[in-house]
């Protein structure tokens, strides 16, 4: 496995920082801080700093389309699940109370970060204020977990030696479990949400949800 590995960063090191980018575009924390751990080895032509700035880049133009697409179509998708929107109340809630915080935090909530820019998107912050709020928030992330990666790969060096890639790669069929495992789940729910509102009825009712108003400022 290291010599494949070897070989794929040698050979193909370039492609690295543009795929960080796609991947963090969705998700990203478990593959951030495993490619800043193996940037501890010293073996890969690997740079933490522009694989914090791929990170970065990917997490902060993730979460600014899924912001527009709540601003610009949630309030109809809520419309057509408001069951959903039920669910999700308390993100709004947090939104509308504490918005700078919620927006500066969410990042680092396991299970949240796909949500939450489309519920701000819906609840009315406004495009200045997240644009910039996200930036800071997106740096924060992504030199926190890239650093953070190259830390823990010095100190797993220190005490397991050439060991450590077990122990990573146990730290990422984990973390895939995990997503496997939040993916379908999240699914399942969505697809119990369509069935009783189809039995319900509730999909061909009228609009009842309107736009939320301006998160409140801090």
């Amino acid at each position: 496995m290291e010599d494949v590995l070897q070989t794929v960063l040698t050979e193909y090191g370039f492609l690295l920082y543009p795929v960080i980018l796609l991947w963090t575009f969705v998700e990203g924390e478990t593959v951030v801080i495993i490619t800043g751990a193996l940037a501890s080895e010293g073996r890969y032509n690997i740079s933490v700093e522009l694989l914090a700035l791929s990170a970065f880049a990917g997490s902060f133009l993730g979460d600014q389309l899924y912001y527009y697409i709540g601003r610009r179509y949630g309030t109809p998708l809520l419309n057509r699940w408001p069951t959903l929107g039920k669910k999700i109340e308390w993100a709004f809630g947090l939104v509308k109370s504490h918005p700078t915080l919620f927006i500066l935090s969410f990042r680092f909530i396991y299970g949240v970060r796909n949500i939450a820019p489309f519920v701000i998107g819906i609840s009315g912050v406004s495009r200045v204020r997240y644009f910039i709020l996200n930036f800071i928030a997106a740096m924060i992330w992504a030199h926190s977990f890239a650093w953070g990666g190259y830390l823990l790969g010095r100190a797993l060096e220190s005490w397991l030696g050439d060991n450590k890639f077990m122990l990573l790669g146990g730290f990422v069929l984990l973390a895939v479990a995990i997503g496997a495992w939040g993916y379908f789940g999240q699914k399942k729910k969505l697809k119990a949400i369509e069935a009783k509102e189809d039995v319900e009825g509730v999909c061909e009712a009228p609009s009842t949800i309107t736009a939320r108003e301006p998160a409140a400022s801090e």
